[in-house]
C-alpha cells in the first residue's frame, strides 16, 4: 500500500490545490494511485498532459490513475477515453472530501470513473483552505477562484467557473495562523485576484483586503500580492503601495497586448495607455516598484505594426519579469474562430523577440542594484528573493526561512549576488 502521487501542471492555483488534495486523499486512506492536476491554458497545454499521463501510466503500470484540474473539467471526455485513464473528477470535486473518500472505495467499484459537473453552478471557495504551501519561507494563500470576464483567448472560466471570493475574516484567521508557525511571508492568489471581494456583502475590494490582513497581522513582515488586472486597481490598494513597505513592491500584470485594437479583439477591458498610466502612478508612490506582465504573441490579425506596440510596451511601462506566451489556438474559444490565425513560424519569431526584449530589461535591473542594500527572503540557504523577487545568491550559506539584510556585491545573467 503506497501513498499517492500527484503531478502538478500548469499555475500556480493548481499546485496550492495539490497540496490540499494530497491532504483530503491521505484523511481518505488513498493509497496506490497517481493524481494528475492538469492545465487547460492552452491546447498545447493539454497535449503536454496527454503525454505525462501516458509517461506516468508507463512508469505506474499497476495505480490506479485519476485525472483532475482545469483540462479535466473543460473536457472530460478527452481524457475518460484514454485508455491510461481510471476516474475522472472536475475542479470542484477535487476539493470535496466525500470525493476522495469515493475514491479510496473505489477499489471495490463504489464510484463512478467520471466526476464532473458544471462549475458555473459553484458559489463558494473557501472549503479547502490549507495552512501553508510552499517553500519553509513563504506561503500562498488562496483568496479567490474563477472569473467572471470572458477574454476571447481564454478557457479558464470554463475550467474553473465564475468568480467567487474567501471572506476577509477567513483569509486574515489562515494567514494569522501561518504566522505562528513562521512564515515571514505571504502570497495572496487567485484566478482573478482584483476580482476578489465583488460577491460577499458590501462588495470589498482587493485594496481593503490588503489593508485589513497589515493591520490585523502585525507580526507578518511580507505581503505579497501575485498577478493582477490593472484596470481593477482601487483606492485603498494604490493606498498601501503608497504607505505600506510591508507590502512588497513587485507587481505582475495581465497585460497580454500593447494595442489597442488587438486588446479590443482579445475583449481587455483597458487600452494601452492605460497599462503605462498605471505604472507611472505606482511607480510616482514606490519608486522601487518593479512590474512582470503576460503578454501573448500571435493573436489572430496581429500585424507586425500590432506586434511592435507589444515590444514598445515593454519599455513604456519598464516591465521587468515577462510571461511571454506564443498564441495557441484554443477550441471553444472566440478567437479560435477568427479566419486570419498567424503562422506558426512567426508566433516563435515574435516570442522570441519579446523574450529578448525581457532579457534586456532583466539585465538592466540587475545591474542597477548593484551596492544596494535589500531584505533578502532566503528560499533556501544559497538563494534568495528581493522585495522585488529578483533572485540573489550567496556563496555563504544562509539560514532558511530568515531575512537577510545585505549589500548586493555582482551579477549573473539572471540573478544578484551577495
Amino acid at each position: 500500500m503506497n501513498p499517492p502521487k500527484f503531478t502538478t501542471l500548469g499555475c500556480r492555483l493548481n499546485a496550492y490545490e495539490t497540496e490540499a488534495m494530497k491532504e483530503l486523499s491521505q484523511q481518505a486512506g488513498l493509497t496506490d494511485a497517481v493524481v494528475v492536476n492538469t492545465c487547460a491554458v492552452t491546447a498545447e497545454a493539454v497535449r503536454k498532459a496527454r503525454q505525462e499521463i501516458r509517461k506516468l501510466r508507463r512508469e505506474n503500470p499497476h495505480a490506479r490513475l485519476i485525472v483532475t484540474g482545469c483540462a479535466a473539467q473543460t473536457e472530460p471526455e478527452t481524457f475518460a477515453q484514454m485508455d491510461e485513464v481510471d476516474a475522472v473528477i472536475g475542479n470542484t470535486e477535487k476539493m470535496q472530501p466525500d470525493t476522495w473518500k469515493g475514491m479510496a472505495a473505489d477499489f471495490i467499484g463504489e464510484t463512478e470513473s467520471v466526476q464532473v459537473d458544471d462549475i458555473m453552478s459553484v458559489t463558494e471557495t473557501a472549503g479547502h483552505l490549507i495552512d501553508g504551501f510552499g517553500t519553509r519561507s513563504r506561503a500562498y494563500v488562496q483568496v479567490q477562484n474563477g472569473c467572471d470576464h470572458r477574454c476571447t483567448f481564454c478557457i479558464i472560466p470554463y475550467g474553473r467557473g465564475n468568480s467567487r471570493s474567501v471572506p476577509a475574516g477567513v483569509v486574515v484567521d489562515q494567514i494569522k495562523r501561518l504566522v505562528d508557525k513562521g512564515y515571514n511571508e505571504v502570497v495572496l492568489t487567485g484566478v482573478d485576484l482584483t476580482s476578489w471581494g465583488a460577491d460577499l456583502p458590501a462588495q470589498p475590494k482587493l485594496g481593503d483586503l490588503v489593508m485589513r490582513i497589515l493591520k490585523l497581522v502585525p507580526d507578518l513582515p511580507r505581503l505579497r500580492i501575485s498577478s493582477i488586472d490593472s484596470i481593477e486597481v482601487d483606492e485603498n490598494l494604490m493606498q498601501a503601495i503608497a504607505t505600506e513597505p510591508r507590502l512588497m513592491p513587485h507587481l505582475h500584470l495581465s497585460l497580454q497586448h500593447g494595442d489597442d485594437l488587438i486588446l479590443k479583439r482579445m475583449k481587455r477591458r483597458h487600452l494601452r495607455d492605460d497599462a503605462i498610466r498605471f505604472t507611472e502612478d505606482a511607480r510616482k508612490l514606490r519608486p522601487d516598484m518593479t512590474f512582470g506582465a503576460d503578454i501573448i504573441a500571435g493573436f489572430p490579425t496581429e500585424t507586425e505594426a500590432h506586434f511592435e506596440n507589444s515590444l514598445k510596451l515593454v519599455n513604456d511601462c519598464d516591465l521587468t519579469w515577462l510571461h511571454v506566451f506564443p498564441y495557441s489556438k484554443r477550441d471553444g474559444t472566440p478567437a479560435a474562430r477568427i479566419p486570419q490565425q498567424i503562422n506558426g513560424t512567426v508566433i516563435k519569431d515574435r516570442a522570441a523577440r519579446l523574450r529578448a526584449a525581457g532579457d534586456a530589461q532583466v539585465s538592466r535591473h540587475l545591474s542597477e542594484q548593484f551596492g544596494k542594500t535589500h531584505h533578502i527572503l532566503m528560499e533556501n540557504p544559497h538563494m534568495g528573493r528581493t522585495e522585488q523577487f529578483t533572485e540573489v545568491t550567496f556563496d555563504t550559506p544562509q539560514p532558511e526561512g530568515q531575512i537577510v539584510i545585505t549589500a548586493i556585491t555582482g551579477q549573473t545573467a539572471t540573478q544578484l549576488t551577495a
